[in-house]
């Protein structure tokens, strides 16, 4: 009887275990210190759906960053509805651009501005590099750079300021230290970043927020309103017609 009910109770765990194994391996998230990172915003895409933005800003949520493009003809189809909506309910609003290793950097370059408005207040335009959802040929650290560059050129010279680099940690070993020199985006959802200079943290990936069915990505702010509304202010004028000096300063190895 005692060695039937081990083997039950065994039974019992192995089930829960291969039931629930996802949320019970993977890292426990936590909220940032809100008392250092005031500022709280979401990334979204198609995914998340038809999104009711007036409740999303009343949910504690200052910012989104919507994306608009992927590679050289791709646009995601909810990008120009949510970003006028999240404007209208008063959100601080950017877009970013998935970069794909299978199209010049020009092309995707190319892409974007035929999407994303000019002459209007957004935060500094977004490349997301990632090996998940990509094409499967890896170009060379040389190569990367080389597209990327060609992407940021026109992209900063259209909207006056120096792109934000989200980078994952499967395509960061072989590619951070290789692209240009720009702020970051990280991604840490297990425990706070290591870096000091970056300007977004997600920190979950599993995230709700009220008005969006579903998981969403949550994201602070590196600094408080002031710092936001610096990144959301018009570029000047001066620097708009030519691309801004951090373009093209190589990272060191």
């Amino acid at each position: 009887m005692r060695n039937r009910l081990i083997v039950l109770a065994l039974a019992f765990v192995f089930l829960a275990l291969a039931v629930g194994k996802d949320s019970f391996f993977r890292p426990r998230a936590f909220p940032p210190d809100r008392a250092e990172f005031p500022i709280r915003g979401i990334d979204v895409s198609h995914h998340q759906g038809n999104i009711d933005w007036q409740r999303v800003a009343a949910d504690d949520v200052a910012f989104a960053i919507i994306k608009a493009t992927e590679g050289g003809d791709h646009v995601d189809d909810a990008f120009a509805g949510n970003l006028r909506q999240a404007r209208a309910a008063g959100l601080v609003v950017g877009a970013y651009h998935f970069f794909t290793f299978c199209r010049p950097g020009a092309d995707q370059a190319k892409n974007f501005l035929s999407v994303v408005p000019r002459g209007e207040p957004l935060l500094p335009p977004v490349v997301d590099i990632e090996f998940h959802g990509n094409c499967p040929n890896r170009p060379s650290p040389a190569e990367l750079s080389a597209e990327l560059l060609a992407f940021l050129g026109p992209v900063e010279a259209a909207y006056g300021k120096p792109a934000i680099i989200y980078i994952t940690d499967e395509a960061a070993p072989t590619y951070a230290a290789h692209i240009a020199v720009r702020q970051r985006w990280l991604r840490s959802i297990a425990m706070p970043p290591k870096e000091e200079d970056w300007v977004y943290w997600q920190y979950l990936d599993t995230g709700r927020v009220d008005g969006i069915d579903g998981d969403v990505d949550l994201n602070v702010l590196n600094g408080g309103p002031a710092r936001l509304s610096e990144l959301f202010s018009p570029a000047p004028e001066s620097s708009v017609s030519g691309t801004p000096s951090l373009a093209g300063t190589p990272r060191s190895p």
